[in-house]
């Protein structure tokens, strides 16, 4: 063998031995050093990155240690993205509760695991279709008896999944993980220490909701906020032509953005699905001011539909047709929007914080980002001289304010620990790390989380106690806590979430964009760059029309019946007959584009 050879070989080996190495290495920075073996054990499963994992791990135990006695150690599960929890969650629970029911000598129903997460056994008395039947009366006795068993029982030594808590996500996740009894409450409010909630005169420190978004339940808490927007390189901002940065959602259409726009796959991710509902949120929130309802008007209109209880899209006396049609008009324009953006992407990831650092590297112009991955990822990725490579923006009255919940696991075997660190998590203390400069007093050891804390202290205020508390923070926090741009208390009353409007659709928006922009996203791709080579938009209204058409089958898709599609057909069905779709439609806008060339130009290249 030649000694070229030998050290091609060597080399080999020493890079494998590196890899096999790393998960051992990286392990060895998460654990806690003061931590043995007759220590507890905190099972937590998160999509949060490893460096929230690390000062979270490190600074409970810290805290643990100084208040208990002992030390704890943070075993960290990680799947991926909220969806993979969720589905982990949904299968691994009812399956525990499978091998419960059967041990305890009972029939195991085909189709159990489906049973007990299904939500229409929460009714006390069946169903008013299946009256008189009594078949069918029967068979829904039993299969909600088997539903109310599973949420019965919390104990893990009848089953449990092995993991105490589901840290990380939105509310939306967390909010059907409760429904779905696959998280319970922790305790009642009173049973956490004072002060942790409300403060001494009763204000909240962490309020119930905000603007329209829930920040804690029975069945979760809310331990930080995030808002939703767009990260973007300056230099391939100028390099595109582009005559200033992005700033808007609709900024992302533009045709010279494309191939240069970074998105994460909102299949793999509940929050990036979130960032998608604030683009056609905002597109209902055009058409109906459009349509000339101030605010005020909307605002009562949504509290008596809500209060008629009526289905989905029909209207009570007293709130105009016109209103609910500008609604359905505002949620086609937005999903239309996300196709644009969609045909301008450079990728699809299943990871959310690729976006930010892909962008950072100019590796992509600009992308659909989480503001703490954005703010994380400009401030690790500086140039020497310190000025940020990439920049992140909330869009102005584009996004709501959400939370980031923890819930605790149904069948937790460590529960009086997990209730713990929850506690931790929304004390004082515990906020600190969001957004505390690395190395300061309470603050982080070694990574600057970016992250705006959930308590209302941590801003400015007109309440006394809470200003002086805000003043204090202000002098360590990473990012200035007080501005307008950052304020989430602030920016929350330039956006009003109305749940109705999208609440209702965020599963099925994560199937139709999975649909119309990934798995037909080759054809939309192209029949966009033909529509742009060729003149334009303006220049192909017949493509465009083709391009933007909405699914006809297995029925017509509209704001009404997307919101239920799913209970009336299965997901693996229509999600397979709109691929079909969008691909035939695309093929016959890239067609019509490129059968009228017209000598205009191209339009906004």
């Amino acid at each position: 063998m030649g000694n070229e050879a030998l050290l091609r070989n060597v080399t080999i080996l020493l890079v494998a031995a590196s890899v096999i190495a790393l998960p051992f290495i990286f392990r060895q920075t998460e654990s806690e050093s003061e931590w043995s073996q007759d220590d507890p054990v905190l099972v937590i499963i998160t999509p949060h990155n490893g460096a929230i994992r690390y000062e979270y791990g490190r600074a409970f135990s810290e805290w643990h240690a100084a208040r208990y006695g002992q030390p704890v150690k943070v075993d960290w599960r990680i799947l991926g993205g909220t969806s993979e929890i969720m589905r982990y969650l949904a299968s691994e629970l009812p399956s525990a509760f499978r091998g419960c029911w059967k041990r305890d000598g009972k029939h195991w129903p085909d189709g159990g695991a489906s049973m007990i997460l299904d939500r229409r056994f929460d009714s006390k008395r069946p169903p008013d279709s299946i009256a008189g039947d009594e078949t069918a009366m029967a068979e829904w006795e039993k299969k909600s008896r088997l539903h109310k068993a599973f949420r019965a029982i919390d104990d893990p030594a009848a089953f449990t999944c092995k993991i105490d808590l589901f840290f990380g996500g939105g509310v939306y996740d967390h909010g059907k993980a409760y429904k779905q009894g696959l998280t319970v409450r922790p305790c009642a409010e009173e049973a956490f220490p004072a002060g942790l909630l409300v403060d001494r005169d009763g204000h909240d420190l962490i309020p119930r909701a905000l603007e329209g978004e829930t920040f804690r339940s029975d069945g979760f808490f809310g331990t930080a906020l995030s808002t939703f927007g767009i990260c973007y390189n300056s230099d391939r901002v100028t390099e595109l032509g582009l005559e200033r940065a992005p700033s808007k959602w609709k900024d992302l259409a533009d045709p010279r953005y494309i191939g240069q726009i970074g998105i994460g796959d909102p299949t793999k991710s509940g929050s990036l699905t979130k960032a998608f509902e604030m683009i056609i949120h905002e597109q209902c929130t055009v058409a109906v001011k459009a349509a000339g309802f101030t605010d005020t008007q909307v605002s009562s209109f949504e509290k008596t539909i809500a209060q008629k209880r009526l289905s989905l899209g029909e209207m009570p006396a007293g709130v105009p047709k016109e209103y609910q049609d500008a609604v359905e008009d505002g949620w086609l324009r937005g999903i239309r929007l996300v196709q644009l953006i969609s045909a301008n992407a450079r990728y699809f990831t299943d990871s959310s914080s690729k976006v930010p650092i892909d962008v950072s590297m100019g590796n992509a112009a600009a992308g659909l980002a989480i503001d703490f991955y954005g703010r994380f990822q400009s401030e690790n990725s500086r140039a020497p001289d310190g000025s940020p490579r990439m920049l992140y923006v909330t869009p102005v009255g584009g996004s709501s304010i959400s939370a980031d919940p923890i819930s605790l696991i149904r069948g937790a075997e460590h529960r009086e620990l997990a209730v713990r660190f929850i506690t931790f998590v929304l004390s004082t203390e515990g906020q600190k790390l969001w957004n505390y400069m690395p190395g300061t007093p309470g603050g982080p050891a070694k990574f600057a989380l970016r992250r705006l804390p959930i308590r209302r202290d941590f801003y400015p205020s007109t309440n006394r106690l809470h200003q002086a508390a805000y003043e204090q923070h202000s002098k360590h926090t990473v990012d200035p806590l007080g501005d307008s741009a950052v304020n989430p208390y602030e920016l929350a009353g330039l956006f009003t979430y109305r749940s109705r409007w999208t609440g209702r659709h965020f599963t099925v928006h994560r199937h139709l964009i999975r649909a119309m922009c990934l798995d037909a996203g080759d054809e939309l791709r192209s029949a966009w760059r033909a529509i742009i080579e060729n003149g334009g938009p303006s220049a192909h209204p017949e493509a465009m029309e083709a391009m933007g058409r909405m699914p006809d089958r297995p029925e017509p898709l509209q704001w009404k019946s997307a919101a239920s599609v799913s209970k009336r057909h299965d997901s693996m069905d229509y999600m397979r007959e709109w691929t079909l779709f969008f691909r035939e439609n695309y093929r016959e806008a890239e067609r019509l584009a490129g059968s009228s060339r017209n000598g205009k130009g191209k339009e906004g290249l």
